[in-house]
């Protein structure tokens, strides 16, 4: 095979990047955008005009958010869950499906039709709460992280996953006395990184994000969320735009306005998972293609 390149491949591969240059530029601007209207004054904004860089620098908009104790606190509750919660569920997900895995595991069909019945019929919101009230969940901590401890998604990709890993590993390791919690976590685990990767960038992307048990099953205002804080913000925000004479008071009181300070709670929101992503994004490639070759 010749390896010159025609003319025709690089016509093809010029239109490939004028088309890739294209979409990557319409995904990423507005992620752009948000970020300099949160460091740009909210009146200059209002005028418009603002495409590149900010025209009126301005901290204000942060001030407002980390001068108040209750994002604070907002931010450390949603840090802790996300950091326990995906743990958790990396963790329980992965040593259940590991006794899936095996084939030999008594009842193993009988699991596989509850997991795959869980998944695809819900209960609903009262009988959730009901379920919750029972297990003295509510208005506590541990309604973030305790039912979100098991993925059923990840669980079958998982499965699939651990059953890929030739079981000579494990055998030899009981041969030698290990027991199956040591070659889970002294074999499979080390194995498994792309896998535990994906599950812990996708569930702690979930973790963050999360604002509805935040706003239906806690009543605490210590325990509230930073994207529950978020919402309450804009929806403030979208109320006091609909009549002037709040609009004018709450702009006084903050000296931004509404768009700025939704923008900034966006930011705040988005910055902490945007940071962790480089990192996991090896892992995250090679996981994302689990399950999809079969043998």
């Amino acid at each position: 095979m010749n390896g010159r390149r025609t003319v025709e491949d690089r016509v093809v591969d010029t239109v490939n990047y004028v088309l890739l240059s294209i979409i990557a530029f319409l995904t990423l601007y507005p992620f752009y955008y948000v970020l300099i209207a949160s460091f740009n004054e909210g009146a200059d904004t209002a005028r418009g005009g603002l495409y590149l860089l900010p025209r009126e620098f301005t901290l204000d908009n942060y001030s407002y958010f980390f001068q108040d104790p209750k994002w604070i606190k907002a931010f450390g509750v949603t840090v802790l869950r996300t950091l326990i919660g995906t743990t958790l569920s990396v963790l329980f997900t992965s040593l259940v499906a590991y006794g899936l895995a095996r084939k030999d595991l008594i009842f193993r069909k009988v699991y596989f039709l509850v997991a795959i019945v869980a998944m695809n019929v819900s209960g609903g919101l009262i009988a959730y709460y009901v379920v919750l009230k029972s297990l003295g969940l509510l208005n506590t901590f541990g309604v973030y992280v305790i039912p979100s401890m098991l993925s059923l998604f990840f669980l079958l990709i998982a499965i699939s996953f651990f059953q890929e890993i030739p079981p000579e590993l494990g055998e030899s390791a009981r041969i030698d006395g290990a027991s199956e919690l040591r070659i889970f976590g002294s074999i499979v685990l080390p194995v498994s990184l792309p896998l535990l990767a994906t599950m812990g960038l996708f569930l702690g992307s979930q973790q963050w994000n999360a604002w509805l048990d935040s706003a239906y099953f806690v009543q605490n205002d210590s325990l509230r969320t930073i994207t529950y804080r978020m919402m309450e913000v804009i929806n403030q925000t979208m109320i006091s735009a609909n009549t002037s004479a709040n609009a004018a008071q709450f702009t006084a009181q903050l000296q931004v306005t509404q768009f700025s300070v939704q923008v900034t709670a966006m930011v705040i929101s988005i910055f902490p998972i945007m940071c962790v992503y480089p990192f996991l994004q090896k892992y995250f490639v090679q996981g994302m293609m689990l399950g999809s070759v079969k043998g």
